[in-house]
């Protein structure tokens, strides 16, 4: 397998994990992040999200909600893009 086949594997598997959260508004933030931010992410910024993607739902809102801090580990531009919601189409 390709390195590049690797990256378009993850990435689709992230998609999937990224719109079925288990609730309407987790899919429509990681679905509507995920739909908006991708094509712009290198192996990192997919690393970034599938990490973010292992945690619970209900943290990962509240950090882009601003109603809990963000772990460092997760502070930085893509956190920030996260906690603007424009992706978020209802």
């Amino acid at each position: 397998m390709t390195e590049e086949t690797d990256l378009t594997t993850r990435m689709n598997r992230a998609r999937f994990r990224a719109w079925h959260r288990g609730t309407r508004e987790a899919d429509y933030m990681f679905g509507g992040y995920f739909d908006r931010y991708h094509e712009e992410w290198d192996e990192a910024g997919l690393a970034w999200f599938e990490a973010l993607l292992d945690h619970d739902d209900v943290d990962v809102m509240a950090w882009a909600l601003g109603t809990a801090q963000v772990p460092d580990a997760f502070a930085g531009p893509q956190m920030e893009a996260m906690r603007k919601l424009d992706y978020v189409k209802i």
